[in-house]
C-alpha cells in the first residue's frame, strides 16, 4: 500500500514537474523583487529627508553649546570626504602634542562636553566627527575596509600642522583610533582608547540582540532611549542635550560602513606607539575583564587599567579622573 502511495506520487511530480519548476521560478522572482524593492544602493551615508536633517542638526548644535567655543572649525577633504574637525586652545605647553578625540557611534564631536574642560587644562585639543556616521562630516566615496577608514583619518592628521598627534577615542571611536595605528601610524604619537569595542574582545550577544530594533528608522523614539541608557547602565537620558543628538542621528541617518573587523594579536603586538587602556569594569558591550587580558597579553607598549564601577560612558562618568590617567601616561 506504502510502495503504491509513493509511486503515484512519483507519477504526480513527475506529471507536473514543469509546474513545479514554474513555482519554483515566481517563488524565486518575488524574492529578488521584495529585495530589489528593499535595497539600499546609496553607496554612501545619508540623511534620509531634508526635515530630518534639520531635526539632526538643531539637537547637534544645541549639544554643541555644552562645550567649550572651538577657536577653529576646520573641514578637511580627504579621499572618501570632507571630515569637520574642531581646536580648542588650552594648555601650560604650547608646544605639547595636541590630543584628537574620537567620538563612539552616532555620538560626534559634542560626546566630549564633560572632559574638554579636564582634557584642556594641559593641551590644545582637536575634536572630529566621523566620516561616514551622522554630524558635519560629508562622506562622498565608500569606506569599503579597515584600510579605507584608516586612509580617510590619516589624511585628517597630514592636513594638521603639529608633526605627532596622541589620539584618544571611546567606544568605537577607540576602534578607529587602534586601527588607525596598526594600519597608517606615521603622526601618530600615542593611543589612549576609552572602553573600545572590537579591538580586545567581541560585542555581547545582548548588545547586537538590542541593536536590532533600534535600527529600524521606522521604531518609536522611546527604543532608541532606552538602548542609549542601556549602554549607560541605566542612566537617564531624556534630557540630556547629546543623548537628544545620538537619538536624532539614530533615527535620520543611514550608515554605509564597512563592519569593523576586529585586528590580530599579531597586529596589535606590532603597534609600535605607547597605548593606554582604560577599560569599563560594568561595560555591557563586551566582556570588560577578557578584554583587558588580552590588551595586557598583546600590546608590547601597553598599559592598561579598569575602572571597576564605570558603565560604557565612562567618559562622561570618570572625566576628571580619565584627564589625570592620561596627562600622566602622556608624560
Amino acid at each position: 500500500m506504502v510502495m503504491k502511495v509513493v509511486r503515484r506520487m512519483g507519477g504526480f511530480l513527475r506529471a507536473h514537474r514543469h509546474l513545479l519548476i514554474r513555482a519554483a521560478a515566481v517563488l524565486v522572482v518575488i524574492t529578488v523583487a521584495i529585495a530589489y524593492a528593499l535595497r539600499d544602493p546609496a553607496p554612501v551615508g545619508y540623511f534620509t529627508s531634508a526635515e530630518s536633517h534639520d531635526r539632526f542638526v538643531g539637537a547637534y548644535r544645541e549639544a554643541m553649546e555644552q562645550l567649550p567655543a572651538p577657536d577653529r572649525t576646520l573641514d578637511v577633504r580627504t579621499g572618501h570626504g570632507v571630515v569637520r574637525v574642531y581646536h580648542f586652545s588650552g594648555g601650560t605647553e604650547p608646544a605639547a602634542a595636541p590630543l584628537l578625540l574620537l567620538p563612539g557611534r552616532a555620538s560626534a564631536s559634542p560626546v566630549w562636553a564633560d572632559n574638554l574642560p579636564s582634557l584642556l587644562l594641559s593641551r590644545d585639543v582637536y575634536t572630529v566627527d566621523l566620516l561616514g556616521e551622522p554630524g558635519m562630516s560629508i562622506q562622498q566615496r565608500p569606506i569599503k575596509d579597515a584600510t579605507a577608514h584608516a586612509q580617510w583619518l590619516h589624511e585628517v592628521l597630514l592636513a594638521l600642522p603639529e608633526p605627532t598627534i596622541h589620539l584618544v577615542g571611546v567606544s568605537f571611536g577607540g576602534w578607529t583610533a587602534m586601527n588607525l595605528a596598526v594600519h597608517r601610524p606615521q603622526k601618530v604619537g600615542s593611543v589612549v582608547l576609552l572602553d573600545p569595542v572590537l579591538v580586545f574582545a567581541g560585542l555581547s550577544a545582548e548588545v547586537v540582540l538590542r541593536s536590532i530594533p533600534v535600527s529600524v528608522r521606522w521604531a518609536p523614539r522611546s527604543w532608541r532611549d532606552s538602548f542609549t541608557s542601556w549602554t549607560a547602565n541605566g542612566a537617564p537620558v531624556q534630557d540630556v542635550p547629546v543623548a537628544r543628538m545620538i537619538e536624532a542621528g539614530m533615527q535620520a541617518y543611514v550608515m554605509k560602513l564597512s563592519a569593523p573587523t576586529r585586528p590580530s594579536e599579531d597586529q596589535l603586538a606590532a603597534v609600535d606607539v605607547p597605548v593606554l587602556v582604560l577599560m569599563a569594569g560594568k561595560s555591557r558591550l563586551h566582556d570588560a575583564g577578557e578584554a583587558a587580558k588580552l590588551a595586557e597579553r598583546s600590546l608590547t607598549h601597553g598599559t592598561v587599567k579598569t575602572y571597576p564601577d564605570a558603565s560604557h560612558a565612562l567618559n562622561g562618568e570618570y572625566p576628571n579622573e580619565i584627564a589625570a590617567d592620561i596627562s600622566a601616561f602622556l608624560n
